[in-house]
């Protein structure tokens, strides 16, 4: 079995921590102790609790982040009129691909970077803009090119609420799965659920201002 090194073991311990018990209630101590690490090392690979946040969603988004530029860079290139239910597909492989790099990595993704924004953690927007500025700015070019007749402040909000459905979902993604297959027979995956809230999310971006 190969040894995972101290600063994996802190990522680890940190993921998992932040995802269920959110960034503030989660204490650098009690990342320690569950990686069992002493607390010098976390500031020895980080420096502060805030870098630590931040490495943690660096992991996901260097994974996520190229491939969802080239996806809609694709569209971009070979569109005439991109309609809002394609700029969402955009999401869906690479979102998928976090569960190859790391187990459940879809859902924990989601979930850590919904903790950002309900904890109002805005050292992590400035980190994005900062790291990953470039493929937020080609997703917000997509969308408004989809939705020309929508204002930049509204589609705003309509991007806000739809991460909130986003994150809803996927937070509680355990139960809908097994409702689904209680209530309906039905046999439901994570990639099921994207494809599921796609259509929904998609309608609401792109309804009448």
């Amino acid at each position: 079995m190969q040894k995972i090194d101290t600063k994996t073991k802190i990522l680890n311990a940190a993921e998992q921590l932040f995802a269920e018990r959110g960034f503030a209630d989660t204490s650098l101590r009690l990342i320690t102790s569950q990686a069992e690490v002493n607390l010098a090392s976390v500031n020895y690979h980080f420096g502060s609790k805030k870098e630590l946040i931040q490495a943690v969603l660096a992991r996901y988004l260097d994974v996520f982040s190229p491939a969802l530029e080239l996806s809609l860079q694709n569209i971009i290139d070979n569109k005439d009129r991109i309609s809002q239910i394609e700029v969402f597909n955009c999401l869906v492989e690479p979102l998928l691909s976090l569960d190859a790099f790391r187990h459940q990595g879809t859902t924990m993704f989601l979930s850590l970077l919904g903790r950002g924004y309900v904890e109002s953690q805005g050292h992590l927007r400035w980190y994005i803009m900062t790291n990953y500025g470039n493929v937020v700015a080609t997703f917000n070019h997509v969308v408004r090119e989809a939705n020309p007749h929508l204002s930049k402040e509204e589609i705003f909000w309509r991007l806000h609420f739809t991460l909130g459905t986003v994150v809803f979902t996927m937070a509680s993604s355990k139960a809908l799965i097994e409702i689904a297959k209680a209530d309906f027979n039905a046999d439901v995956n994570i990639e099921g659920l994207i494809h599921r809230v796609i259509p929904f999310i998609a309608a609401g971006v792109s309804s009448p201002a």
